[in-house]
């Protein structure tokens, strides 16, 4: 198909720098989101978040989500835990056979469904595609060099959305595995929390090695129960993420870990593996899968363990294979 038009819903940091991707690279875009203030800066200063920087967004903005969904495309950059709502005010004005792209990354705490699975709920005509890899917004507002992950079931879309988005600095590789890529795009957070938990406390270079090498373990034996390929776990959406998240302090959910292990106060920010943690060890409970350091942080998180409980309940656990 050809795309000409992108709409974009949510005018957050990640919609905002999707939006100068698909500026970039010749498309026509138009942003919702429900913030007044926000509209009017970009209309009339092509202003986005403050913490992108300067750049200038070559875009328009609406308050009506009708208005995005008119494109050829739309692409919804709003919090996991919000898709549903979202998605459920678009109703009346997606349209049949329309390709929708969630460029969020959890699952569903009160379902346990993958943002796909919401999607094909509340949008049931529309065509499903997900966005994600490793990338932080800050870096595709800058255009400094990105690659991510397009999956949908219909490889042809899934390449048109490439094609549309694609550009010198920014670029998406079409995949078919969309459980894969979401559940990878979802976990990765939680490690990144471990991972800033093991930063904050001072435990050291080897250590973080272990959590992340441990922590990739955990994902790609939840991917395959719930029939991903685990080769798709090796790609940007999974190892390539867990690789981003888990070494810097610019990823929000690394923050939250760092200022655990250093017991300070959680930030307030938007952090996807604080209720992603929780619905991932529920789920993993109920299928039998062994997932000692998901189910350490959501403790940590629900206050039932202290980080010190948690690094000595994972280093006292039976000796095993490497493959167990």
């Amino acid at each position: 198909m050809s795309i000409e038009t992108v709409g974009i819903i949510g005018a957050g940091a990640w919609g905002t720098a999707l939006a100068l991707v698909a500026g970039r690279a010749g498309r026509t875009t138009i942003v919702s989101d429900r913030d007044p203030a926000i509209v009017a800066a970009i209309n009339q200063h092509g202003a986005g978040p403050a913490h992108l920087g300067e750049t200038a967004l070559p875009i328009s903005a609406s308050e009506d989500g009708g208005e995005a969904a008119a494109a050829d495309i739309l692409i919804l950059a709003v919090p996991a835990q919000k898709l549903r709502e979202a998605a459920t005010e678009l109703a009346g004005a997606v349209r049949a056979d329309q390709p929708i792209v969630v460029a969020a990354k959890g699952i569903e705490l009160s379902t346990g469904k993958r943002l796909s699975e919401v999607l094909g709920e509340t949008l049931p005509s529309a065509k499903i595609a997900v966005l994600s890899g490793p990338s932080f917004a800050a870096d595709v507002a800058k255009n400094l060099p990105t690659a991510v992950t397009v999956a949908a079931p219909d490889e042809v879309l899934a390449r048109d959305i490439c094609q549309a988005l694609g550009g010198p600095a920014f670029r998406p590789y079409a995949e078919t595995d969309i459980i894969g890529v979401e559940i990878g795009g979802a976990l990765k957070n939680v490690m990144a929390i471990a991972a800033g938990i093991v930063a904050g406390r001072g435990l050291g270079a080897s250590a973080s090695a272990a959590l992340v090498a441990r922590g990739f373990a955990e994902m790609r034996r939840f991917a395959e129960a719930f029939g991903a390929r685990p080769e798709t776990l090796m790609g940007l959406s999974g190892l390539g993420d867990i690789i981003l998240t888990c070494s810097s302090a610019q990823s929000r959910n690394f923050s939250v870990g760092l200022a655990l292990g250093d017991s300070r106060p959680i930030p307030d920010l938007l952090a996807e593996g604080i209720a992603t943690a929780s619905i991932a060890q529920r789920l993993a409970d109920e299928k039998g899968i062994l997932m000692p350091i998901t189910a350490a942080v959501a403790s940590v998180l629900a206050r039932a363990i202290s980080v010190d409980e948690a690094i000595d309940e994972l280093m006292s656990r039976p000796l095993r294979t490497e493959a167990d």
